[in-house]
């Protein structure tokens, strides 16, 4: 089979609106189905998708094409992987000798090893007599033998070059073993010989990392008795081609269905946390994989809900680490709440959940917006008479404030911070000038700043064409929505295809005008054959669902009819102009027949 066909199985396999309906929540408008943009921030839906051309477009961001570009776009995947990951949907069996040498590049091998290393970890675990006190730690851990199934929870035991020799004897080479980070060389060890390289994790309780689609990409080992040859009580996998913690969120392939049903996202700190959540039945708990929630981790947590509730240790030290991620969270619009363990019910949420699961529920549903929450906490206690204190206040919650990407909520909180600190809410907004300078200058690679923010999601993506051509896609969109009205009006339309500002649009206004005797969208999308002007007739077509399907076919013939008279006014108005243009240049150069014709067509005109 080739390619071509398996790509258009795959397509006719699969319906868009259902596979793009697992990320987004969307609703039928007319021949479309719309809803908000995963790909940026807006409250108003300028997402549509469109079943039987088997397309999505949004009018919001300009992004669009078929589920193959969605998916890649959604999971942040190259080409081959997303035809893999649809065609296992599709239950399409990809036999293209170019796409699987393609596929089988150097993460692909990785991830066999890393696959291969979990299986490993995990039979020792399960099997062997020297991992019984292994068996009884995570016993007295409240872990059941059903949890370490779910989770591939192994055991890496004592031994220098164990798992090393195994995946050796796999096919696997000693150089791949290191990049998957496995394997650890010893300066100056032989590669002949394969002496001086060992085991990256030895007796540790071993946690897989899964990235979000499911593959295990790395390690989290928990040394099982500590002594001063064991290092750190956690060691994780280094940074590899698989591995980035900044993008990995733990338990994110087993929380993604639930969350995207509740629209909330738990966020906690540890694995153990995590595990212990979803085995009392809180199945939309997730962690960062070891380090402060980063912009990478809230992009791809903002993919499948906006509320997002954390829990963190209560001192000074725990709010210090999380307020980080709380300020990236925010700038990326999400909803932040703040998840507290009353006092003598547990030190974090997985010694919670096994003691008093009910009292873990409950502060999770309980927990509060996080703005509220940090007012409560910075202005407790402090004598908001003394000057310094109050700056100190200001300088504390400020900078929490500017990442709020929404103005009015925005200046809602800057005014309530002035209540409070008896202070006029203009010398807050000054001073919050004087902030957003110092952030602009910093050019921050890590975080977006609320002026960037409100410079992408409110930049108009037609700003740059020009009048003319603005009117005619109207026009045009109001026709694809009653094509009827073609019968009508059709013959009124001037011959401006010309004068747009795009080839696509051009050619998709000339076919239209002459086409004013059909009264049916196929037929008149039948009659174009560039595959540009035909996307350019789509996209109109689904913006026209967007924003005028609301409106009564009275309604469309009169809004035809006064564009119709503005496209007309416009065409005159530019043909005038360029026949003085022409004038202007025929009479430079002496051609007064061509002056005395040009200026019959300039009095025509009027």
């Amino acid at each position: 089979m080739s390619s071509s066909v398996e790509i258009q199985t795959i397509k006719d396999r699969l319906d868009v609106v259902t596979v793009i309906g697992q990320y987004v929540q969307l609703k039928p408008s007319g021949i479309n189905h719309k809803g908000l943009c995963p790909f940026h921030k807006e409250k108003s839906p300028s997402f549509m998708v469109n079943r039987d051309r088997q397309s999505w477009h949004c009018f919001g961001c300009a992004k669009g094409g078929d589920i193959f570009t969605f998916i890649q776009e959604i999971e942040g995947m190259e080409f081959v992987d997303a035809l893999k990951y649809l065609a296992d949907q599709a239950g399409v069996t990809l036999t293209n000798t170019a796409v699987s040498k393609e596929h089988a590049n150097e993460k692909t091998r990785l991830k066999e090893i890393t696959h291969e290393a979990q299986k490993f970890f995990h039979g020792f675990l399960t099997k062997m007599p020297q991992a019984a006190d292994a068996r009884a730690y995570l016993s007295q851990r409240g872990l059941t033998q059903e949890t370490i199934e779910y989770w591939g929870i192994g055991f890496a035991p004592e031994q220098w070059d164990l798992l090393t020799q195994y995946l050796l004897k796999k096919g696997y080479s000693i150089d791949e073993l290191i990049k998957a980070g496995v394997t650890v060389q010893k300066e100056g060890a032989d590669v002949r010989s394969l002496r001086g390289f060992y085991d990256r994790f030895r007796g540790r309780i071993m946690f897989p990392i899964s990235d979000h689609h499911g593959a295990v990409v790395g390690f989290t080992g928990r040394v099982l008795v500590e002594n001063e040859h064991s290092g750190g009580k956690y060691v994780n996998t280094p940074q590899t081609a698989l591995f980035d913690k900044s993008r990995l969120v733990f338990g994110l392939d087993r929380a993604k269905k639930t969350i995207r049903s509740t629209g909330k996202i738990v966020l906690v700190e540890g694995q153990m946390d995590v595990i212990a959540c979803h085995q009392a039945g809180m199945t939309n708990v997730v962690a960062s994989s070891g380090t402060a929630l980063t912009e990478e981790h809230v992009k791809l947590l903002s993919r499948y809900a906006t509320t997002v509730a954390m829990a963190f240790d209560q001192d000074s030290a725990g709010i210090a680490a999380a307020k980080r991620g709380i300020e990236v969270a925010l700038s990326q619009g999400l909803q932040v709440k703040v998840i507290t363990i009353p006092d003598g019910f547990g030190k974090d949420p997985d010694e919670c959940v096994k003691k008093h699961k009910d009292v873990w529920f409950a502060s999770v549903e309980q927990a509060q917006d996080v703005i509220p929450w940090y007012f409560d906490r910075t202005f407790a206690q402090k004598d908001i008479q003394n000057p310094r204190v109050k700056q100190q206040i200001a300088d504390e919650l400020l900078p929490l404030l500017l990442r709020m990407p929404h103005v009015v909520e925005r200046d809602h909180w800057i005014r309530e911070l002035a209540s409070r600190l008896q202070t006029d809410p203009a010398v807050l907004v000054e001073q919050t000038k004087q902030m957003q300078k110092i952030i602009k200058m910093s050019k921050p690679t890590t975080s977006i700043s609320t002026t960037q923010t409100a410079e992408v999601t409110t930049v108009p993506a037609k700003m740059t064409e020009d009048r003319l051509s603005l009117l005619v896609e109207r026009l045009l969109m109001l026709v694809f929505l009653r094509p009827e009205s073609l019968l009508m009006y059709g013959p009124q339309f001037p011959d401006v295809s010309g004068m747009l500002s795009t080839a696509p649009l051009g050619g998709l206004y000339e076919i239209i005008k002459n086409s004013y005797t059909e009264a049916n969208i196929e037929s008149l999308r039948a009659k174009i054959s560039d595959t540009e002007v035909k996307e350019q007739f789509d996209i109109l077509s689904m913006k026209a669902e967007l924003e005028f399907s609301q409106l009564q076919t009275s309604d469309i013939n009169k809004e035809i009819s006064l564009i119709l008279k503005e496209v007309v006014l416009d065409y005159k108005r530019q043909k005038r102009s360029q026949l003085l243009r022409d004038i202007e240049i025929a009479e430079r150069n002496g051609q007064g027949d061509r002056v005395t014709e040009l200026l019959k067509q300039f009095q025509s005109i009027q």
